[in-house]
């Protein structure tokens, strides 16, 4: 059956629909990157929101400023916006259709600034990628050189860029004598609503002091920390949403049954009753989200470099392993959770726990390749920082170098049994160039250090290395892990 407003009561037995009327909402928050990840958290929040029967005046127009946003527009219009939520949890799967969003603004920056420009919109929320923010690599802050940076501050009529976009919709809301909109940034990055911020108001501050300011002083950008695996959509989710539910949806999302956001509770203009459905609202979203990089996201890192030099395709084949789950483990319980700063309420160990049940969930499909992708991206995020945690506090980090050392031998790009690794950064080729010096010579691949910063100045942390990548290359992957686990 084909997915529609007018087929909702036709769709196949078990399938959740709307228990709400879509044609009593009204819109309030303005959504820019309506992906997978979005559609499967933020839109399934709200969703669950309005099937309480409260807040309807805070439903999503969607939006976007890249070729592909328009693509997902086209395939959502004849649907009337509506998407198909999969939860895969291996007890059985469930299907519900999400209809939080009312509207998708046509890819037009006119029309958006218009449409963000409108009083009742008082969110304007963002999932534009980690890498959409126009950070510096080597200093952490907003790349004002960039080429679309520079372009908007020279064409603040005709902005191309998110930001430069957010930016013109707020000066026409100030000129009319409306009050800014927040800017909720959901995107997976550490202090996402200060990088949001660094963003808007770097790209202001080259249009106008008292522009930089005036943002500065009157808008809100809360933190937030977000969660739920979201796998990518291709014909195996489209036919697990065909085949098993019956419902023909040009852009379903699957996803696991597991989602979290706690957010910092800074709304001006207001904001949903989110909490009620399960969102934590909290002063301090750091210590959530410095548990949720290190334990989460830097166990993903740990198991996907050496799962890759096995040849594993999948995480929870991976998860299988029992050398990938024995380095996992050691590494979590004796450097990474060493860590993270307890939060009253919470069990680390038991956020571990979870995380571990997550990755082996069979249904979910996720794949080594997508975890391995972006290293030089990633490690900077999820595993250097807690290297030199342990360093300043004189503390070991053989486990935490053996998993540097994996990300380096992955990087030369051939398994442990010589199968090529395809290109999988976008700095591909210099990772492998670097891979191949540090063969020989170790230290070679600290050398980056707009990925590594200063690491390479660390003793403990460049003899660690150097052994345990030399290990990998006369050992193998399977006997270096072998015996650090052994150890």
């Amino acid at each position: 059956m084909k997915l529609s407003n007018a087929n909702l009561d036709q769709l196949p037995p078990g399938t959740k629909v709307p228990g709400y009327d879509r044609t009593a909402l009204s819109p309030g928050i303005v959504h820019i990157g309506v992906g997978n990840f979005h559609r499967a958290h933020q839109a399934v929040y709200l969703h669950r929101l309005f099937e309480t029967g409260r807040d309807h005046d805070w439903a999503i127009i969607g939006a976007g400023v890249k070729p592909y946003d328009e693509a997902m527009r086209q395939r959502l219009q004849p649907q009337d916006w509506l998407t198909t939520i999969v939860e895969l949890d291996p007890a059985g799967f469930s299907a519900r259709i999400c209809g939080s969003m009312i509207d998708f603004c046509a890819i037009d920056a006119g029309q958006l600034i218009e449409t963000m420009a409108r009083p009742e919109i008082r969110i304007v929320s963002l999932t534009v990628t980690e890498g959409g923010y126009y950070v510096d690599a080597k200093t952490g802050g907003f790349d004002a050189s960039h080429l679309d940076i520079i372009a908007d501050a020279g064409n603040p009529g005709s902005p191309a860029t998110v930001f430069g976009i957010i930016i013109a919709a707020l000066m026409a809301r100030r000129a009319a004598g409306i009050a800014p909109f927040t800017v909720m940034s959901c995107d997976n990055l550490p202090e996402n609503g200060h990088v949001a911020r660094n963003a808007v108001v770097g790209l202001a501050k080259l249009r106008s002091d008292d522009l930089a300011q005036w943002i500065e002083a009157n808008v809100a950008f809360p933190c937030g920390m977000v969660d739920c695996i979201t796998p990518a959509t291709g014909p195996r989710e489209i036919g697990i949403v065909a085949e098993k539910f019956g419902i023909d949806d040009a852009a379903p999302v699957v996803c696991e049954p597991f989602r979290q956001w706690v957010l910092e509770d800074n709304f001006p203009m207001g904001r949903p009753a989110l909490e009620t459905v399960g969102v934590q609202f909290v002063s301090n979203v750091a210590p959530y989200e410095l548990m949720k990089l290190r334990i989460l996201n830097g166990g993903h890192a740990t198991i996907a470099y050496p799962a890759g030099l096995f040849g594993i395709n999948y995480v929870h084949d991976a998860m299988t392993n029992p050398l990938v789950t024995g380095f996992l483990d050691k590494l979590q319980h004796e450097e990474i959770m060493p860590t993270v700063p307890s939060i009253e309420g919470v069990s680390t160990e038991s956020y571990y726990r979870k995380c571990v049940e997550r990755f082996s969930n069979p249904a979910i499909g996720d794949t080594i390749p997508r975890l391995c992708f972006d290293g030089s991206n990633r490690q900077p995020k999820f595993i250097l920082p807690t290297i030199e945690a342990r360093l300043a506090g004189g503390q070991t980090v053989d486990g935490l170098a053996l998993e540097s050392a994996l990300w380096c031998r992955y990087c030369y790009g051939t398994t442990d049994s010589g199968e090529v690794i395809l290109p999988n950064d976008p700095n591909w080729d210099r990772l492998t160039a670097r891979a191949r010096l540090a063969r020989q010579t170790p230290q070679e691949w600290l050398k980056m250090t707009d990925i590594y910063g200063n690491l390479g100045n660390y003793a403990e942390f460049v003899d660690a290395f150097a052994a345990a990548l030399t290990a990998l290359w006369h050992n193998g992957a399977e006997a270096t892990l072998a015996a650090y686990i052994g150890d």
